[in-house]
């Protein structure tokens, strides 16, 4: 395990598009599938990286409570499953379901959809408005495995409160911290 910052795409980038799919129902998902009405988290995870399962909880949470206000979620493995194959499709299935995603986890098998994303990390959170262009990219929030912090989501949940009161997102925003993407 590598500690790997997010590579904080620029805010203003327009949502790249992508096609993926997905293993629990075997079906295509775009992102026009999972656009939400007031915004769109993208998330890039993986099933074996400690950073994730330390979170895995309250990603749900987030997603319960603000997928009912208008925005769409989605989370995405990009792994190398040659080398991870606790990350392969099968594996995403059990994981998925042990967590209780209420969001489609998809499979990025060529890699194509994490580079376009400049994704660096899991977790590697993506929050773009209406209109899909980024206006929140970094940390969940604080917490990380060992340093005591109480996981909340704080940071996410901000910047989606944001939106929904037509505030203005910080300006400080912090990459996340986990494991690196695992590239062919």
């Amino acid at each position: 395990m590598s500690l790997t910052p997010s590579n904080m795409l620029p805010l203003g980038t327009k949502a790249p598009d992508f096609k993926l799919i997905e293993p629990v129902t075997s079906e295509m998902v775009s992102l026009k599938d999972i656009r939400g009405e007031k915004g769109t988290v993208v998330m890039f995870i993986c099933n074996h990286c400690p950073y994730v399962k330390h979170v895995n909880e309250e990603i749900v949470r987030v997603c319960n409570d603000y997928r009912v206000v208008g925005f769409g979620f989605v989370a995405i493995n990009s792994n190398d499953v040659e080398k991870y194959p606790e990350d392969s499709p099968d594996e995403m299935i059990i994981h998925a379901e042990k967590n209780d995603y209420s969001f489609p986890y998809l499979f990025d098998e060529s890699q194509e959809v994490a580079k376009a994303y400049d994704a660096a990390c899991t977790p590697d959170f993506y929050l773009f408005d209406d209109e899909l262009k980024l206006i929140y990219r970094g940390q969940l929030d604080k917490s990380r495995p060992g340093n005591g912090i109480p996981v909340n989501g704080r940071d996410l949940r901000e910047a989606l409160d944001n939106v929904m009161n037509n505030h203005p997102q910080r300006v400080d925003q912090k990459p996340s911290m986990g494991c690196n993407i695992k590239w062919k």
